[in-house]
């Protein structure tokens, strides 16, 4: 097999490593600040390097990867941010991966890295008058990228012409888990493609979508392969869950719009809405036949960690054992990716890189 390797700039716990490591990928260093998701990172990957504050990298210094994937702060592009865009504090960080990316280029005669993925929130389309995502496509391509004819970005699209080769494309958890029940997330991603014009095959070709991991294991990482049950479906009778969409809810709350504050409790086929890393999501729960007993409750760590495709317990445990405090694992949940997703692409990428691999051994 090919030793196709992996670098993942602003970590976070570890999903792109771990959606890697199930499609035959090597994760060797990962670059992350917070102490809690480095903890639960280092856990499941004793063997990767841990490089430290994304500023104080070299990317000629560090060991080069075929791989690098990075999901920079959203906090300036999300909808429910400042909308700053990519001049804002947090979501700048951007440029810091592109200098690594740069420099690591500079250094191996512009062989690593091959492939390279980024990942954010679906605002960044429409941050500082959509600007900013036709310079986040400019720097991909290394070319000026003009505005579409309607002015307005599409949910997927390429960059074609020059190097790299650029495919973006707006994903949904929702629905990349075939019957499970994720949550709703909408993410971007964009490939980018320096070896070849692949970025499409990567992006957009149909595969089979991995079957779900199985909890973690007592004090270890979880099974590579696997499936489970999902969230709210075990006991008897069937459990009935109406999800609140907190984010209508307050808007209509805010406009004093009755009709859209009722419909803001959900019904059962509404997705969970997408996990927030500042906020836990109320749902109102109860059994077939006994609403009387219902009850509003919060999801569990657990039952965020099924929501996102991850096994259960991935955010249990730090690298010493100790248990990670509640409210670290909801924050790490909240900025984390979906794993279905990440495990889409990074077969995409194995798949046109094991070929290549294959064809100049």
């Amino acid at each position: 097999m090919p030793d196709i390797k992996l670098g993942s700039l602003f970590d976070g716990i570890g999903v792109f490593p771990l959606a890697a490591s199930r499609c035959g990928i090597r994760p060797v260093w990962a670059s992350e600040i917070e102490k809690a998701p480095i903890s639960i990172t280092r856990r499941h990957f004793p063997e990767m390097e841990h490089l430290g504050d994304i500023t104080k990298i070299d990317g000629g210094k560090i060991e080069p990867v075929h791989v690098i994937t990075f999901g920079s702060p959203c906090q300036n592009l999300s909808l429910i941010g400042n909308r700053s865009g990519l001049a804002g504090a947090k979501s700048s960080l951007f440029y810091q991966a592109f200098r690594i990316i740069q420099e690591m280029r500079d250094a191996t005669d512009h062989l690593y890295p091959v492939i390279i993925v980024w990942e954010n929130v679906m605002g960044a389309f429409s941050t500082n008058d959509r600007m900013d995502f036709r310079a986040v496509l400019s720097a991909f391509a290394d070319t000026e990228v003009p505005m579409p004819p309607t002015g307005r970005w599409a949910g997927a699209g390429m960059v074609r012409g020059g190097s790299p080769d650029v495919c973006w494309r707006l994903m949904d958890a929702q629905y990349w888990a075939g019957t499970r029940r994720l949550a709703r997330r909408q993410r971007i991603f964009v490939v980018a493609d320096f070896g070849g014009r692949r970025a499409a095959d990567i992006l957009f070709k149909p595969r089979p979508v991995l079957p779900l991991p199985p909890p973690c294991r007592e004090g270890r990482d979880a099974a590579a392969k696997g499936d489970r049950t999902a969230s709210f479906e075990t006991g008897r009778p069937l459990p009935i869950v109406h999800p609140f969409q907190c984010f209508r809810m307050r808007g209509a709350s805010k406009r004093q719009e009755k009709e859209a504050f009722r419909n803001s409790f959900g019904l059962p086929t509404d997705p969970f809405p997408t996990l927030l890393a500042s906020d836990v999501t109320p749902f109102s729960f109860w059994y077939e036949g006994d609403p009387g007993g219902g009850c509003v409750r919060f999801l569990t760590e657990t039952e965020s960690e099924r929501l996102m495709g991850l096994p259960e317990g991935w955010t249990k445990y730090g690298a010493d054992g100790e248990e990670i405090r509640s409210s670290f694992r909801y924050r790490a949940l909240g900025n984390a990716i979906a794993l279905p997703c990440a495990d889409y692409i990074m077969g995409g990428i194995y798949e046109v890189l094991a070929g290549q691999t294959g064809k100049e051994g």
